[in-house]
């Protein structure tokens, strides 16, 4: 039974017009009569709707007299007879119910997921009949040509039967065999639940999103998303809310991944630790992150006391030490438990990993010279609120600069080595091939093959160390492109792409396959250790956490407040548009100030993200949810990113001055330009565009306008920087690779947001201007966080200014230095020996020396 009262029918949004619309110029005699005419024809159950309706109608033309909605009458809905919708209310766990609706759509529907399920307790039990097969149903020497006896070997001679087979098990055989049985029962009975689960799930999309499995692959999440919500206004899903957000759903589904999010940003996550004769070693493996979520989130003793609910003790603050001390110990007995099962996990892992890829090695060995994004770098340059194929589009955006990126390094004295060797490892291939291809007698030589594989995977590695002599030295253009689809990288990297030490951080991010699987093979032996002695220590600080960055909502439980993207709270100083930090201190209160502002730091730095993680979280969700709500300070914040940003354009375009045409935004777009030809069209299109009457209004320092046309000057720099190569009429599409994949990976909505950054420099109707919305997304995005990281440079460079200026003596030229240097050294300098100094680095084209993001800024 669903009930409703008027108030909630009337103010709810999501409910069908056929549901809710009233036809006030019908007389009350009309709706009687029809009433009672289709009384006589439905049955009893009918009946009892159509009375319902009549009295919803007759109460809502005499509001005037008694407005129910004002009474708090409550009205009963009966469900509809022959449909399953009314099984959608009150769903107790929603979190697990949005989550397998997730799956379930990025999965493509029941069958594949059933597909899937089945195969993988197959796999398992595949692997646990070979191993027994292998050492003990085949005779070896046959099979290796020992028995001298024996001309030609066949299958019957080298198979042991069945029967003699299991005569030949021993003990430990029959106790793997039963460890195994016991696991793959319970994994069976798993499967049979998630298929379940799945099949509600499959209703669920059929009779209440009235979406078919056949159209998955052309409907975005978003589309299910808003679906989902006028179920929810319908059918009360969720009874403590009337209606769910976008944010609420996000939050439902990234509950406990918005917290690993926040927590790797605060460095609390065992990522980095030292390792006898290795030194340091970054590394987070897959069972590590399972052994967190375990331990965090959903095992016996954990903080969670459910999917959506905190404990109770870490409200008390005076808990902390006693929780603390559970969660060490809880820590402790769970890397004791993978101590002792390390040898069976390492067993397994060698074995799934082996058969996974041993038909690719065969095929093509270079696969492991590849790269692929680690765990650690995909849980680094998450956002909050981003969904695993919203961040996969992010990331395969990335892959090629990347790679790129660190193709360009390479070791001299490494790429020598590496030639002799291949020099030498293919002159013995070459010769047993010839002497292969005179006489196959010699592919049969004992270990003949052994060598040829060894000699082939010597060329491989080979190959992969030694450098390109076309490629092209330009890591600062790349390492822009990088940032600009990733969104953050640390701020000690501007400038320093070049050097080696920039190249060994990114590798950790971006790390070769075979390393990848490497550390995924032996994470057993290591992660016990791990969780001793890295993990364990800060346990006190991660009850802190909890307990001070974890908030309630309502209709959704506890969540991590990070994910509220809450800039008012939570946001970095040093990404917000307020120029307080660039007012310089009165001379009689510079000490007393200087106190004030670094306790002040010190506090905010406490409550927000490191390198604008709220901040650019907030701007990515509002461009793929644009129908969301949010809340007055978010809505400040992204409008006062855009009227930012058309002030300084409007300041570039009527400048006289060279250097009034340089700021954040010039330089943003510069770098934006110089990604690719698409970005440089788009960047084109926004500079070289006529100023509108509502830019030029909204612009702030304009004191007289000078008619919005673009001066030669500055028509000079944008083809000095940018180039002529693309034509002003190009179709702007930056992310045609989005297009060739199903729409079920595709980010945000189809139409694209209708407000956005880039429709506000280039002042033109989003409808006419968005000739591919999902791209227009996608360029919005890069541009937002070019920019952003632009402000954010500013800010700190002003900020060190002030350290500077108040710690030196008053000494003009004293201050002069350590400013110039100062500002030299973050790559941000204004003094030409600074810039000077900066080019000697070696830059191949006039666009990647113009880059300013990570390259040189000319201000």
């Amino acid at each position: 039974m669903n009930y409703r009262s008027l108030a909630e029918e009337n103010a709810n949004p999501f409910l069908e017009a056929q549901q809710i619309r009233n036809d006030d110029d019908e007389p009350t005699t009309t709706t009687a009569t029809a009433t009672t005419t289709t009384t006589q024809a439905t049955t009893k159950s009918d009946d009892a709707k159509l009375f319902t309706a009549a009295a919803h109608l007759d109460d809502h033309e005499h509001e005037n007299e008694d407005t129910p909605r004002n009474s708090g009458i409550m009205i009963h809905i009966v469900p509809e007879t022959g449909k399953e919708s009314h099984r959608w209310n009150h769903i107790e766990d929603l979190d697990s119910f949005f989550s397998r609706m997730y799956n379930y759509q990025q999965k493509h529907g029941f069958h594949v997921i059933v597909l899937d399920e089945l195969f993988q307790v197959l796999e398992f039990g595949f692997v646990i009949w070979l191993f027994t097969f292998t050492t003990h149903c085949i005779r070896f020497n046959e099979l290796f040509g020992n028995n001298p006896n024996i001309t030609k070997t066949t299958l019957s001679d080298v198979i042991i039967p069945t029967g003699q087979c299991i005569t030949h098990f021993g003990f430990f055989t029959y106790l793997v065999i039963f460890i195994a049985a016991i696991y793959l029962g319970i994994r069976m009975l798993k499967m049979i639940y998630h298929i379940t689960q799945y099949a509600d799930i499959r209703r669920f999309y059929q009779t209440a999103l009235l979406i078919e499995d056949h159209e998955l692959d052309n409907i975005t999440w978003h589309e299910v998303q808003q679906r989902t919500r006028r179920v929810q206004a319908e059918q009360h899903m969720c009874i403590d809310k009337e209606l769910l957000t976008e944010l609420d759903i996000y939050h439902r589904v990234l509950r406990f991944k918005n917290y690993l999010v926040a927590l790797m940003n605060k460095q609390l996550l065992p990522v980095r630790f030292h390792v006898p004769l290795l030194g340091e070693v970054v590394s987070l493996s897959r069972g590590m992150l399972l052994n967190i979520d375990f331990i965090l989130f959903r095992g016996p003793g954990s903080p969670f006391q459910n999917n959506w609910q905190l404990r109770d003790e870490f409200a008390v603050r005076s808990n902390q030490t006693e929780l603390a001390q559970r969660l060490s110990q809880l820590i402790l007995w769970v890397a004791l438990a993978n101590l002792l099962l390390a040898p069976v996990i390492f067993l397994w892992q060698l074995i799934y990993f082996s058969f996974s890829y041993a038909n690719i090695l065969r095929k093509e060995p270079s696969a492991l010279g590849l790269r692929t994004w680690s765990n650690y770098g995909r849980l680094y340059l998450r956002h909050f609120n981003e969904l695993d194929h919203e961040l996969d589009a992010r990331l395969n955006r990335a892959y090629e600069y990347a790679d790129r990126y660190l193709s360009s390094f390479s070791s001299p004295m490494a790429a020598v080595i590496a030639r002799n060797l291949l020099f030498i490892s293919g002159g013995v291939l070459l010769l047993i091939l010839a002497l292969g291809i005179y006489d196959e007698h010699v592919f049969q030589v004992e270990h003949v093959l052994t060598i040829i594989a060894i000699l082939t995977v010597i060329g491989v590695v080979c190959r992969t160390l030694i450098p390109d002599e076309n490629l092209i030295w330009c890591p600062e253009q790349l390492m822009t492109a990088i940032l600009a689809h990733v969104h953050y990288l640390p701020t000690e990297w501007k400038s320093q792409a070049h050097t080696a030490h920039v190249r060994n951080e990114f590798s950790n991010f971006f790390q070769f396959k075979f390393g990848y699987l490497l550390s995924e093979i032996f994470s057993p032996f290591v992660t016990p250790f791990v969780l001793i002695f890295v993990f364990r220590p800060k346990a006190m600080e991660i009850v802190k956490f909890f307990r001070s960055f974890t908030v309630s909502v309502r209709g959704v439980g506890n969540v991590c407040s990070f994910a509220q993207m809450d800039v008012r709270k939570h946001g970095n100083p040093d990404w917000q548009l307020s120029d307080v930090v660039d007012q310089p201190p009165q001379p009689q209160q510079q000490q007393q100030q200087q106190q004030q502002f670094q306790h002040q730091q010190q506090q905010q730095q406490q409550q927000s993200m490191a390198g604008g993680k709220t901040e650019m979280s907030l701007v990515r969700f509002t461009l793929n949810n644009p129908e969301w709500q949010m809340p007055k300070e978010a809505s400040e914040f992204i409008k006062g990113i855009r009227e930012h940003a058309i002030d300084e354009l409007v300041k570039a375009k009527t400048s006289t001055q060279p250097m009034g045409r340089e700021n954040p935004l010039t330089h943003s777009l510069i770098s934006f330009g110089t990604i690719g030809e698409e970005y440089c069209s788009i960047a084109n299109s926004v500079l070289a565009a006529d100023l509108t009457a509502e830019q030029l209004q909204l612009s702030q320092s304009m004191a007289r306008s000078r008619g919005g046309n673009v001066g030669s000057d500055f028509r000079h720099m944008l083809q000095q920087n940018l180039g002529e190569h693309m034509s002003s009429s190009a179709v702007l599409n930056p992310a045609d690779s989005m297009r060739r994949l199903r729409l079920s990976k595709a980010e945000g909505r189809i139409e694209g947001p209708t407000d956005t950054l880039l429709y506000s420099l280039y002042g033109v109707e989003p409808r006419l201007a968005a000739k591919n919305p999902i791209g227009v997304t996608v360029a919005d995005m890069c541009l937002s966080a070019l920019y952003l990281h632009e402000l954010s440079q500013q800010k700190r460079l002003a900020r060190q200014s002030r350290i500077d200026e108040t710690d030196e003596q008053p000494g003009p030229s004293n201050r002069q230095a350590s400013t110039g240097g100062g500002r030299g050294g973050g790559g941000g300098g204004g003094a030409s020996g600074s810039r000077s100094g900066s080019r000697n680095n070696v830059i191949t084209s006039k666009a990647a020396e113009s880059t300013p993001l990570l390259g040189n800024i000319r201000s």
